[in-house]
């Protein structure tokens, strides 16, 4: 039910701007700009702490046992290692072709990129945020990248993944 209320003072700059308002269930404007207060308080701290938890967790590498399902090291990214990353990604030489692109024993190594980093070339073009170098046992190395609309990409890139081992001091 709406009523319209006449407010004859000015205790508060709402009331100040709007003398004559229609308020919901006869609340005062005092009541409707506490309530929205804490209403948008509330969601900015959830908001800060959403972003803060993604943050800590997406600034590191992960290196990925597909064997045995499990990351089984964690390290905090360096200059160098994204640079090595970028590098990669403008190195990319086709597609890979096959029905199953995630091999049954081998390693990943999830790369976050921040800043981001435009790839555009013939088989992908978007801005790419991270970048998972999947290492099989017995095969060459290859990509997988996400596009804007949550799709995996897989592509083959010319070069070898080993001065990212040796910059992660990994060993497969």
């Amino acid at each position: 039910m709406f009523i319209k209320l006449d407010l004859p003072y000015a205790s508060s700059l709402a009331a100040t701007f709007i003398p004559h308002t229609t308020l919901f269930l006869g609340d005062s404007i005092l009541e409707v700009v506490n309530l929205l207060k804490k209403v948008l308080g509330c969601i900015l701290a959830f908001h800060l702490l959403s972003i803060n938890g993604f943050a800590q967790t997406n600034s590191q590498i992960e290196i990925f046992d597909i064997h045995k399902g499990k990351v089984i090291r964690v390290l905090e990214m360096d200059r160098n290692i994204h640079h090595k990353a970028e590098k990669i990604l403008g190195d990319i030489t086709g597609v890979v072709v096959k029905y199953n692109p995630i091999p049954n024993n081998g390693y990943m190594i999830r790369i976050p990129l921040e800043p981001n980093v435009k790839v555009r070339n013939q088989w992908f073009v978007d801005l790419v945020d991270e970048v998972t170098i999947i290492i099989p046992d017995q095969e060459k190395a290859y990509l997988m990248v996400v596009d804007d609309e949550n799709q995996p990409h897989f592509l083959t890139f010319k070069g070898d993944v080993a001065k990212i081992e040796g910059l992660l001091n990994f060993q497969p």
